[in-house]
């Protein structure tokens, strides 16, 4: 995984700066689905200050079923919290798309956020 400043080894060629790829930036929350939302939203504010440019972001979050199923279980809902959450990282924030949502069957972290960019 390469790091944003990082240099290329002797057997790597150099690529332009402008079709570097940094990242992936990763983050992963669990607890109450609206603290997590609220957690996502802080983490993608702070990855855009730290790359600096937000049309350079390609943004994905997984949302692991058996984790949502469990909040459900125990009452959480997921509308409107997931609906208003959606709706405010894509207007707020300037992101050229909505993020990418894929859905895991497996069992982990509630959500995954997870950042890459073009430096």
């Amino acid at each position: 995984m390469s790091r944003p400043g990082a240099r290329s080894s002797p057997q790597t060629p150099a690529r332009s700066r402008s079709n570097d790829v940094g990242g992936p930036l990763l983050w992963a929350f669990d607890g109450p689905l609206e603290r997590c939302l609220g957690d996502i939203e802080d983490a993608l504010r702070r990855a855009i200050v730290q790359v600096g440019d937000v049309a350079s972001l390609a943004v994905l979050i997984e949302l692991s079923l058996p984790a949502l199923r469990r909040r459900i279980e125990l009452g959480e809902t997921l509308q409107p919290a997931w609906a208003e959450f959606l709706e405010r990282v894509t207007t707020r924030y300037g992101l050229q798309t909505p993020p990418r949502v894929r859905h895991l069957r497996s069992d982990g972290s509630l959500a995954t956020l997870v950042i890459v960019y073009r430096s």
